[in-house]
């Protein structure tokens, strides 16, 4: 049993333009005190072909946290499009929203995002040169792929978290995670749908 549970992430602001900023409400719970903080990082996947062009959109420290429920906004800049490779703008990607506890990730949430020109004829007609700022941003939000990792809550002073492997937690239908242990391959599986 995880010491810290997800109970809801609420995508704030969708659809929007593709240069806003993201914006989630995340509410958990803790069960037991936990000295250290949570780290909450956002990952947006810039190519399926190459890890390279992820960015790390937000990474924020939660805490010390106590036993009780808790709700906060993670607020996020959009991806820099100077750093991906423009064909790789339109179209559709992953966004990951992780936790971690003294450096061990115990959560991942992955959404599927579909990026295209706001206007009909732009998308039917697309320009030679991309029109950043016509871009329009989709994350389908009510289709969360959810891999909970087990993970030592309480680790002692000598252990090296470094060293931990981390396997997901077997599917059950109150974890929700089922067919949704594919986020953990769904990175590489984009990468290997586009690849040579």
């Amino acid at each position: 049993m995880s010491a810290v549970n997800i109970t809801n992430v609420a995508v704030l602001d969708n659809p929007t333009a593709f240069l806003n900023p993201f914006q989630f409400e995340i509410s958990y719970e803790c069960l037991i005190p936990l000295d250290d903080d949570l780290e909450w990082k956002l990952i947006y996947v810039g190519s399926a072909e190459d890890e390279n062009y992820d960015q790390q959109l937000e990474s924020v420290l939660v805490g010390p946290v106590n036993v009780g429920t808790y709700r906060f906004v993670l607020q996020a800049d959009p991806p820099d499009p100077s750093k991906i490779r423009e064909e790789d703008i339109i179209g559709v990607t992953v966004l990951l929203l992780t936790c971690s506890y003294v450096g061990q990730e115990f959560m991942r949430v992955g959404y599927y995002v579909n990026n295209d020109y706001d206007d009909e004829q732009l998308r039917e007609e697309p320009p030679a040169k991309l029109l950043i700022d016509r871009v329009q941003r989709n994350i389908l939000a009510d289709k969360p792929r959810v891999t909970k990792f087990p993970i030592n809550f309480h680790p002692e002073p000598s252990t090296s978290t470094g060293q931990q492997q981390q396997e997901p937690q077997t599917a059950s239908p109150e974890n929700h995670t089922g067919d949704d242990v594919v986020i953990g391959a769904l990175v590489g599986f984009f990468r290997k749908a586009n690849g040579p």
